[in-house]
């Protein structure tokens, strides 16, 4: 028998989710064939099996979300393992059958299995066999969700008194940024709160749930601490969280259907891209400071400029619209003020300052958004980034981008005005500094240098900005330059070369 386990599908992605299997249990399969659908944030691919032989046992049901290296199936190759496996349970399947069967706490299990459970003085569970709430309040949003490979959830309901905090991470700690902001926040020590997440990084909930413990019993705490360390200083517990006013301490405001409404609403599972995309914005809001900046350029000349090498274009099999223009215009600008091509660095607390220029560009499919990345955007043509720009946006409407083609990004830009918006506030695409939008180009009359009314091809554009890594001053000014060079394309082909 043989474990199947979620490789590494991309750079700095530690978990995926099931979105649907190929192959069912008792089905043959041969060495490569697609097992199942797996997404993470930057891709959806299919999982080709390692081994050949008989799918014996799907361990992650779709929907699943599973940690890196975790096993998600058996897959029984003939070898004659299977025997053997059978008599010896793995951790998993023995620490799942205590929690199922709570009065099975103290039965023998394998030495994994035991060393969990006495580091975290209860049960392991995977996320699809916990119980749900009555009150649905399991949040399906990485950052507070506790929706990862593992929960933590005590044995029986047994009354103790509450412990002294205890170390559980030394040297470098994993946590998510929005983990570390909160920390902060509330005066809590992440060196003393467990991590749920994949290789015990440490989420927003552990850091609340870790808050609140303290909250809870704030007389208890810091009697219990003295005791486990007279001689030394007590362990730092968080401060009483505030309420609401506080920030983040509080939970979700949970949805409650009106009464006598049920028969009229609908539940569709917050799953693959729209889950994606739900924990890459909650993550921009969280720990960004997002501020926006809004500016309009005249577009006459370019207008004119695009129709005359529109059929140049043509001829060389290039579908020539306004982007590659904009994409070459904000590489310029970025070289004259570079913090907005930075990204802060949360475990190092270091600006990273990017010498090289790839631009997100955010395509709407009809699964949800999605941002392929233009590398080296400055070393590219006007025509090199039509054709690339149509190419991309192609595949991710058809599911076939690769992961190397949705990260890397130092700058994005997001075109809004091609379903014909006016105006937007865009969601800066993190860890990127900064964020464009552009969107429809619109005939204004407007008052010439020579103070006549004319009819000119305007255009908004919209800068949202992380305000830690970039100043008002230097948005505006930066903006300012973006509309310099679109509004006389002449330069920007002389400049962007």
């Amino acid at each position: 028998m043989k474990e199947i386990l979620l490789p590494e599908l991309a750079e700095s992605v530690v978990e995926g989710e099931i979105l649907k299997w190929l192959v069912q249990e008792g089905e043959t399969v041969a060495l490569e064939q697609p097992l199942c659908e797996v997404m993470t944030d930057k891709v959806t691919v299919e999982l080709p099996s390692t081994v050949a032989g008989v799918l014996h046992k799907q361990l992650a049901k779709e929907g699943d979300v599973v940690a890196v290296h975790a096993a998600i199936a058996l897959i029984d190759d003939g070898s004659g393992a299977g025997a053997g496996a059978a008599a010896a349970p793995s951790a998993t399947q023995a620490i799942q059958e205590t929690a199922e069967n709570p009065g099975t706490a103290d039965a023998q299990l394998p030495p994994q299995a035991q060393e969990e459970r006495e580091q975290v003085g209860g049960s392991i569970v995977e996320a699809t066999h916990l119980p749900k709430p009555e009150d649905d309040s399991g949040s399906l949003f990485k950052a507070f969700a506790s929706d990862d490979a593992v929960k933590v959830q005590g044995l029986g309901q047994r009354a103790t008194a509450p412990a002294a905090p205890v170390k559980h991470n030394e040297g470098r700690i994993l946590a998510v940024p929005a983990a570390r902001q909160l920390a902060r926040e509330l005066n809590v020590d992440l060196a003393y709160v467990p991590g749920s997440g994949p290789n015990g990084r440490i989420r927003v909930a552990d850091v609340l749930a870790f808050s609140q413990q303290a909250t809870q019993a704030p007389a208890a705490a810091p009697a219990a601490a003295t005791t486990a360390a007279p001689a030394t200083q007590a362990a730092p517990a968080a401060r009483p969280a505030a309420p609401a006013a506080g920030g983040m301490p509080v939970a979700p405001v949970q949805y409650r259907t009106p009464k006598g409404y049920e028969h009229l609403e609908d539940r569709v599972p917050l799953r693959g891209m729209r889950r994606a995309i739900s924990n890459q914005m909650v993550a921009s809001h969280l720990y960004t400071v997002r501020t926006l900046t809004v500016d309009e350029v005249n577009l006459t000349k370019l207008v004119a400029f695009r129709d005359r090498v529109k059929d140049d274009a043509k001829a060389q099999g290039v579908k020539l619209s306004y982007l590659p223009f904009i994409f070459k215009a904000v590489a310029v600008a970025l070289r004259k003020y570079p913090s907005l091509n930075t990204s802060f660095d949360e475990a190092t607390q270091e600006i990273v300052q990017k010498r090289y220029y790839n631009m997100g560009m955010a395509v709407a499919t009809e699964a949800g958004l999605t941002v392929p990345v233009i590398k080296d955007v400055n070393h590219k043509s006007v025509f090199d980034l039509a054709r690339e720009v149509v190419d991309l946006a192609g595949r991710a409407n058809e599911g076939k981008l690769q992961p190397d083609e949705l990260a890397g990004s130092t700058f994005s830009i997001t075109n809004i005005g091609s379903i014909g918006a006016l105006f937007s506030f865009p969601i800066i695409n993190v860890p990127d500094a900064a964020i464009l939008g552009i969107h429809s180009i619109v005939k204004r009359p407007i008052v010439d240098e020579n103070d006549n009314i004319v009819v000119a091809h305007m255009m908004y554009l919209s800068l949202s900005f992380d305000h830690r890594l970039v100043d008002g001053a230097e948005a505006a000014r930066f903006c300012k330059e973006v509309i310099r060079l679109l509004e006389n394309p002449d330069r920007l082909m002389l400049e962007a070369m």
